[in-house]
């Protein structure tokens, strides 16, 4: 909280205040249910910082909401005679809501139906369902038993009675369906007579319970009928009828189904078949798709022929072939094809490439070469991964397996020493890789920038320039505004009113009173503001002499009532003190509660209770801006009345305003004398 100006005023003063009246708990209570009858949810803007208003609103809002979900449960109830779930729309509470009223309203209209008591004794229904029961139980008696009890509920006559048009009673009659003549009405099928005995009404047989819907269907009320409509679906394969019953789906007529266009498609209850349309000869079979495929007989028979000969395949059938002698691996037949032979592979050439062979019995052995191993399974010289056998024992870094040896290698940031194994670090920054300052580390080496610059997050080697005006302190940097600059920034100031302080960063206030550079005149006093000057000259009204100047800089003209002899109207003003005071503010940029500007002090004692006689100071605005920028505030400071000028609500400069503060003295009541406090406040443009 800034103080910026103390004024001490030897005076006293009264304050007349007027409080704002809240609002009424039935305004209160309105307002939520104006709002609930709008169609918005219950989270109300408060109209009183009352905690009990604030209830209030939303219980009454709720129940609007809640009522009026009930009353769309009881016209249902009374018009449809069905309370399922679908037929209400809304949140899953709000169809809840709806659905329970519907219910206890069809409970209602039951019980009316059937002249029972509307008290429902016995029922310990909740306090919401027990009073929607009652409300439909007896508005239904009084309008609906009656006419049950005079036997008009469904007149027998309204089927197979026919009206007598052609009678002198029913040429001029006023019945709503039909006429029985001398004067009686009666009504079609499905409906009843009403109380007038003229027209007729639609009878809920689904209240009424004179349907014949089965377990499973749902009773929906029509006009002068009824229909029954399956609670559930009759599954995949199968469809509802317009008569409630499921038929199967034809999905080959309806060419639904997914049948290739090889095969043919056939109609099953709730599903269908594909069948094939091809049909395959001896020896071949259909596949998954329809296409025919050979049949190896061979495999799928045990003993397709005789004893001696062998079975092979062919496309359809199969033939019978004699058996030969047959050599194993490593030998083949003699000339004359009655015995086997070892083979010498190593006389071949093709074995033991680029190694040593030697013969054995149906078989052979390589002698391999250093950095081979033979491998007795596929027979061949198989090269030694020395990287894999020797893990971390033959290179430093590195290690790549190649055909019979390996070679070494290093990691980024070394060089393979003489010995062809171990590895040393390379100096990078002899390459001059860094665009400004460069380290070399062990295995690499990392670039540094100078102040006011930072690293590259692209490459990491190139040095970039700092904005430090873009920075999310950049805003506090200077304190007006901010300039970037390769390397570093610099900050300025506002052309006229003010300099750049010895910080660099800092604007300070110019006084142009103290350094001479104004131009006011030798009558005008010249007040310092904040990026300016004010040239001043205040006069005392009349019956008003200016008293001397004293040690208080704030104080530009102090004039006290000095009234001529005999002059009665002068000595009955109140007014006895009249002071013109400057004030110089900035703009207050982040402005989130009042700021104390004045503190007006007295020589009147503070006492929180006062004696019969005793003094008192209150304080009032006599002039203000249109906004009520300000207000005062009466406080107690070292036992004395102190009241302090706030401002309120923020202002933009630049703004010249005139705020007149009255200090009223009462003693028994009764205002003695006032003086007047006259601020001259100057808003600056600027913040600083």
């Amino acid at each position: 909280m800034a103080q910026w100006t103390i004024l001490l005023i030897f005076s006293y003063g009264v304050l007349h205040g007027q409080e704002i009246q809240p609002p009424s708990y039935k305004e209160c209570c309105q307002d939520g249910r104006d709002w609930a009858r709008g169609g918005q949810d219950c989270i109300l803007p408060l109209i009183s910082s009352s905690q009990t208003c604030r209830i209030v609103q939303e219980q009454c809002c709720a129940a609007a909401v809640a009522n009026r979900l009930c009353e769309n449960g009881i016209k249902m109830a009374r018009v449809q005679g069905a309370c399922e779930r679908p037929f209400f729309q809304g949140d899953p509470w709000e169809t809840k809501i709806s659905k329970m009223c519907c219910d206890c309203c069809t409970l209602g209209l039951m019980l009316a139906s059937r002249g029972s008591n509307c008290e429902l004794q016995g029922m310990l229904l909740g306090r919401q369902c027990a009073h929607t029961a009652q409300t439909c139980c007896g508005k239904n008696t009084t309008e609906e038993a009656k006419p049950k009890a005079e036997g008009t509920l469904r007149p027998v006559s309204n089927v197979t009675a026919k009206p007598i048009e052609d009678s002198n009673t029913c040429k001029h009659s006023n019945c709503s369906q039909l006429c029985l003549g001398n004067g009686t009405c009666a009504c079609r099928d499905g409906y009843r007579l009403q109380r007038d005995g003229v027209r007729c009404e639609d009878v809920n047989e689904c209240l009424t319970e004179n349907h014949n819907c089965v377990y499973g269907q749902v009773c929906i009320n029509t006009e002068g009928s009824f229909r029954c409509q399956r609670e559930t679906g009759c599954g995949t394969g199968y469809e509802l009828t317009n008569n409630n019953n499921c038929q199967d789906i034809d999905e080959c007529a309806l060419r639904t189904h997914n049948c290739g266009r090889d095969f043919l498609c056939t109609n099953t209850a709730g599903s269908f078949r594909c069948h094939p349309k091809e049909r395959c000869g001896d020896g071949y079979i259909q596949d998954a798709v329809g296409n025919c495929i050979d049949i190896n007989e061979c495999l799928a028979n045990t003993t397709p022929c005789p004893l001696g000969q062998t079975c092979v395949n062919t496309v359809g059938s199969f033939t019978c072939r004699r058996n030969t002698v047959t050599c194993g691996r490593g030998y083949h037949q003699s000339e004359d094809g009655t015995r086997c032979e070892d083979v010498d592979e190593c006389r071949t050439g093709t074995v033991c490439v680029g190694h040593g062979c030697v013969n054995l019995l149906g078989s052979y052995r390589c002698e391999c070469r250093i950095g081979f191993i033979f491998n007795s399974v596929t027979r061949t010289c198989d090269d030694i991964n020395e990287c894999r056998h020797y893990p971390g024992r033959l290179c430093a870094h590195k290690c790549e397996n190649t055909e019979g040896s390996y070679i070494c290698s290093c990691t980024t940031g070394f060089k393979l020493s003489q010995d062809g194994r171990n590895c040393e670090d390379v100096n990078e920054c002899d390459a001059n890789p860094c665009s400004q300052e460069c380290a070399n580390v062990y295995g690499s080496y990392q670039c540094y920038c100078r102040r006011g610059y930072q690293l590259s997050d692209v490459d990491g080697m190139t040095c970039e320039d700092i904005d430090e005006c873009a920075l999310p302190t950049g805003g506090h940097v200077c304190s007006y505004r901010c300039s970037n600059a390769p390397g570093s920034f610099y900050c300025t100031c506002p052309t006229m009113g003010y300099t750049l302080a010895s910080n660099g960063r800092t604007c300070q206030d110019i006084d142009e009173c103290a350094a001479g550079t104004h131009t006011c005149s030798a009558s005008e006093t010249c007040f310092n503001i904040q990026g300016g000057f004010r040239c001043l000259s205040f006069t005392c009204p009349a019956n008003f002499r200016e008293a001397a100047r004293g040690r208080d800089a704030s104080v530009n003209v102090r004039c006290i009532k000095a009234c001529q002899p005999n002059d009665v109207s002068c000595n009955l003003d109140p007014i006895h003190l009249i002071t013109h005071t400057s004030l110089s503010l900035p703009t207050f940029r982040d402005f989130s509660e009042p700021e104390e500007i004045v503190f007006l002090r007295t020589v009147a004692a503070a006492n929180p209770n006062p004696l019969p006689g005793a003094t008192d100071v209150f304080f009032d605005i006599m002039a203000a801006d249109p906004q009520f920028s300000f207000d005062v505030q009466k406080r107690s400071h070292l036992g004395m009345i102190m009241g302090v000028v706030r401002q309120v609500r923020p202002i933009v400069g630049p703004r010249d305003l005139v705020l007149e503060v009255a200090m009223n003295y009462v003693k028994s009541g009764i205002i003695s004398h006032r003086n007047v406090v006259i601020l001259h406040i100057f808003i600056s443009e600027f913040w600083f």
